[in-house]
C-alpha cells in the first residue's frame, strides 16, 4: 500500500474528528509503536514474514475503531469503546511481497495499517515477530484473493478478522485462475508449496476459471494439489466454490451457470465433493451454503451480496458480501475443528 502524506493525514484528522491518542511508556516517553503512526495509519519498516500486533484502543470520548492492512485485508473488526476506558485486541498478519495477489504489483515493502471505524482511536499499538503463529494458506481466484480495489473483496480478503493472535492468513488466490493455470504458473502453486509448514490448513478453492477443463483433468489437478499439501505436512481443505447470483423463474439457483458446472458437463462442486470423499480430505461446502443464503435473501435482498447494483456483475462480491462468506468459511473452520473456537472471533 502507499504510504501516507504526514501533513495530508493530520488535515483530514482535523476535519473528521479522528483521534490517534500517544500512549506513554513508564519513563514518560512516547510509545515507540505510535512513533510508526501517523493520524490514520501505521508503517513498520519490516521485512517479509508473519507479525503479531497488538492494539490498544479507546480515548476520552465514544470511539469505534477497525484496523485494515497491506492491500485491503479487513484484519480488526469495528471495536467500539466507552469514552474514558481501553480495550485490548490482538491479530496476526501475513507481510509478504507481493502483498496482494501473487502476479500482482509488489506493493509497500514492511506492514502498512490503516484505521477505520465510524470514530477511530488508537492509544497504543506493538508489532512483534510471530512465535509458532499457525498458517491458514489460501489458493484460490478473484472470489477469494485480496482484490486491490473498491468495490471488489474477495472473502479471503475479509477472513482476517475473524481470527484471534496465533493465526495468519496467506491468501495466494489470484484473479482468473483455473486448476490448469494454478498448476503451471511458477508464480502460483511452485511459490506457494514451499511455503507450507507442518499444520498449516491449505483451503483450496478453484472452479470458476475451470471452464474447459474436463472432470478427468479437473480431479487430477485437485488431487495434485492436495498431495502437494500433504507432501509438506500441511492440512488441506478442499472448499467447493461460491454460487454465482443466476435465479430461475421460480427464485431457486438450481441452474448449470449459478451452481457452477461448466460447458463440458463438469458439475465442479460434485467433483470437489468426491475428491474430498475419496482422499479422506476435510469439505467445506461453500456451494451448498452460499446458495442456501442466496436463496432466502432472493432476487433483490441478493443483490448487496454480489457487484450487481455497481456492476451489473453476479460472480463477484461486495465488501459487504465477502464479508458474510467469510463469515461461513469461519462457522465451517471451527464446526468442522479446524480451528479452535478460542482462536476465531465468534458471534
Amino acid at each position: 500500500m502507499r504510504r501516507f502524506n504526514l501533513a495530508v493525514l493530520v488535515a483530514l484528522t482535523l476535519g473528521a474528528g479522528l483521534t490517534a491518542m500517544p500512549a506513554q511508556a513508564h519513563d514518560g516517553t512516547r510509545s515507540s509503536g505510535l512513533a510508526n503512526c501517523t493520524a490514520g495509519a501505521c508503517h513498520f519498516d519490516v521485512p517479509p514474514g508473519t507479525y503479531d500486533v497488538r492494539v490498544l484502543l479507546g480515548g476520552q470520548a465514544d470511539s469505534s475503531t477497525s484496523i485494515s492492512g497491506e492491500t485491503r485485508r479487513s484484519l480488526l473488526p469495528e471495536t467500539p469503546v466507552a469514552a474514558g476506558e481501553q480495550v485490548a485486541r490482538s491479530f496476526t498478519v501475513n507481510v509478504r511481497t507481493p502483498e496482494g495477489e501473487p502476479t500482482g504489483p509488489d506493493g509497500t515493502p514492511g506492514l502498512d495499517l490503516a484505521l477505520g471505524g465510524s470514530a477511530p482511536a488508537l492509544a497504543d499499538i506493538r508489532v512483534t515477530p510471530a512465535r509458532h503463529a499457525r498458517q491458514i494458506l489460501l489458493i484460490g481466484d478473484s472470489t477469494v484473493c485480496d482484490q486491490p480495489a473498491d468495490p471488489y473483496s474477495g472473502w479471503g480478503q475479509q477472513l482476517p478478522q475473524y481470527l484471534r493472535k496465533g493465526v495468519s492468513v496467506a491468501n495466494y488466490a489470484d484473479s482468473g485462475e483455473s486448476t490448469v493455470t494454478y498448476l503451471q504458473n511458477p508464480q502460483l502453486w511452485a511459490t506457494v508449496q514451499p511455503l507450507i509448514r507442518p499444520g498449516d490448513l491449505v483451503l483450496i478453492q478453484l472452479a470458476h476459471n475451470d471452464k474447459t477443463t474436463d472432470e478427468a483433468t479437473y480431479r487430477t489437478n485437485l488431487e495434485t494439489l492436495v498431495a502437494g499439501v500433504r507432501e509438506k505436512g500441511g492440512d488441506p481443505v478442499l472448499v467447493t466454490p461460491i454460487v454465482r447470483r443466476w435465479f430461475n423463474a421460480d427464485g431457486t439457483l438450481n441452474n448449470n451457470t449459478a451452481l457452477l458446472v461448466n460447458g463440458l458437463g463438469v458439475d465442479h462442486p460434485a467433483v470437489i465433493r468426491s475428491v474430498a470423499a475419496a482422499e479422506d480430505v476435510p469439505l467445506i461446502d461453500l456451494t451448498a451454503k452460499t446458495k442456501a443464503l442466496v436463496e432466502s435473501l432472493g432476487v433483490e435482498g441478493s443483490k448487496a451480496i454480489y457487484l450487481y447494483n455497481e456492476k451489473k456483475d453476479n460472480t463477484h462480491t461486495s465488501v459487504h458480501g465477502a464479508t458474510v462468506y467469510a463469515g461461513l468459511v469461519r462457522d465451517a473452520l471451527v464446526a468442522e475443528h479446524l480451528v479452535s473456537r478460542g482462536q476465531m472471533r465468534v458471534g
